[in-house]
């Protein structure tokens, strides 16, 4: 089967594409369906490219190196390549048509090949496709947290300290957030490769609401006030639920600021962005984790290649992508897989240029006296563009992950002191706990510039460990003004904040 010669011709309808502040926004959509087209591909020149977001919609800053340039190149999956002159373009919209492939006339050199072929070529050629060389990539990478309470019961049961009465519990319940989002930008250099990694951060921004931060930080402090008037400097607190074993927490680690207590709290607690550097070692470790996922990596949860006899697949269709005609393949589990999606694979090297993925059965289910935890959600795309070597690296990377996490069991806080004579139990809190949550967590990544790097540039590429970055209360497209990044979706750029500038 052949490709038919195309019989499509893109039209462009221009009618306000702002080329004000050196800057070119648009939206790419499909003259057929009026449909916008996601994830299409804006090429500025060999190595340097743009990515349309979810809505098919894009930005250009024109720096001094592209105002040199004479056009750029719209392509997408199932349809033409085109090139625009950057001196013609004054529109918002540019409409374009899909190809037009008759399977009947596909010529494709490997057409007699079964699917069990093809993906064993696949995997024959994974180590020769994709490039693991060092190199120096201009990033952009955005996450995307929502987080949902949608269960907080907390039954009221006995307490000897009276500022931790019923309405005081009441008042705890009413002030917690039930549902809030974050969002997190950042221009970046990663110098290396997918087993190590230097970052740069260039400019990063928070979109969140701090009126919720500081409820809670209101709500800590207000809770460790209390402590400290009540518990006794030798005291140490009991916590005890249900038939799991109490523990021990001492006073006086908890509230002194000694230098060995402060490193224990480093070491156990969670990252928070009040910490020295989090901003970009937690930046560096989600890119490092969304690297290591790719599906050729070893010990990737993405395992549909490297254990191909645990899917099924099927050949459903033919289509482009770029100048490349691609198989389509889609992949189910068979023998208790995670996984089932769609794979574009080249039909000339064998290469995967796109695969779109999501779970069908939680990843991981924990339940044990009234706690549960589940990892539901694993789905993504990632596609690849092609180098002048030959190799393939990424251009774009979108991953979300969601977890629900329950609990349901009495709650005991008890504080106890063998300094004291007479019973050692001084205080004592209890409660019922019936806690149930949800978390989503969105990560957007698009690759504007790769370039290849020797060892001693990586080696002599620093990192910007003093990056903060800037608090925004509501999207501000100003901030971006001038720098090449991945469009915001509507949610983003609606989101305020509660309580507004802070």
């Amino acid at each position: 089967m052949n490709i038919k010669k195309l019989t499509v011709v893109s039209t462009i309808l221009l009618s306000s594409l702002a080329l004000s502040a050196q800057t070119i926004s648009s939206t790419i959509i499909d003259k057929k369906t009026n449909e916008p087209i996601p994830y299409a591909t804006i090429q500025l020149s060999e190595h340097k490219g743009i990515i349309t977001n979810e809505e098919g919609k894009f930005s250009i800053a024109l720096d001094e190196q592209l105002k040199q340039i004479d056009s750029i190149y719209i392509s997408s999956m199932g349809y033409q390549k085109i090139g625009i002159a950057l001196n013609t373009i004054t529109d918002s919209i540019i409409y374009i048509e899909p190809k037009a492939i008759e399977l009947s006339g596909v010529f494709i050199s490997n057409k007699n090949l079964s699917i069990d072929e093809i993906i064993d070529n696949v995997k024959e050629s994974v180590n020769q496709n994709y490039s693991k060389d060092l190199s120096h990539k201009k990033l952009f990478y955005r996450q995307s947290d929502f987080s949902d309470l949608n269960r907080m019961n907390i039954k009221f049961k006995k307490s000897t300290i009276k500022e931790f009465n019923k309405k005081f519990i009441d008042s705890v319940i009413s002030i917690i957030p039930r549902k809030s989002a974050y969002y997190t930008e950042a221009l970046c250099d990663l110098y290396g490769n997918f087993d190590k990694q230097k970052l740069n951060i260039i400019k990063g921004a928070e979109l969140y609401d701090k009126s919720n931060d500081g409820s809670m930080e209101a709500l800590s402090e207000k809770l460790e006030d209390i402590l400290k008037k009540n518990v006794k400097p030798n005291s140490y607190l009991k916590i005890k639920s249900g038939w799991i074993l109490g523990t021990k927490v001492q006073m006086d680690s908890i509230f002194d600021a000694n230098e060995e207590a402060a490193e224990v709290k480093s070491e156990v607690e969670k990252p928070n962005k009040n910490q020295e550097n989090y901003f970009l070692n937690y930046r560096k470790s989600s890119l490092k984790d969304l690297l290591s996922s790719m599906f050729f990596q070893e010990d990737s949860k993405l395992n549909f290649i490297d254990k191909s006899g645990r899917y099924k697949f099927e050949l459903i269709d033919y289509t482009t992508i770029d100048d490349s005609s691609v198989y389509i393949i889609n992949f189910e589990p068979k023998r208790g897989a995670d996984f089932k999606g769609t794979i574009y694979v080249n039909t000339q090297d064998f290469a995967i240029m796109r695969v779109d993925y999501e779970n069908v059965k939680n990843l991981k289910n924990f339940g044990l006296l009234g706690i549960s935890f589940h990892d539901t959600m694993y789905k993504g795309k990632t596609i690849f563009t092609k180098g002048a070597d030959g190799k393939y690296s990424v251009r774009y990377i979108e991953k979300t992950r969601g977890n629900v996490f329950g609990i349901d069991r009495p709650l005991k806080i008890i504080e106890k002191n063998k300094f004291v004579k007479g019973r050692r139990k001084q205080n004592e809190l209890s409660l019922g706990l019936d806690i149930g949550a949800g978390e989503i967590s969105k990560y957007e990544v698009v690759i504007f510039d790769s370039q290849p790097i020797t060892e001693g540039e990586y080696q002599s590429s620093k990192e910007n460990k003093s990056i903060k970055p800037q608090y925004l209360s509501k999207y501000d497209p100003e901030f971006w003004k001038g720098h090449n990044i991945i469009e915001p979706n509507t949610a983003i750029k609606q989101f305020t904040a509660i309580e507004g500038e802070s």
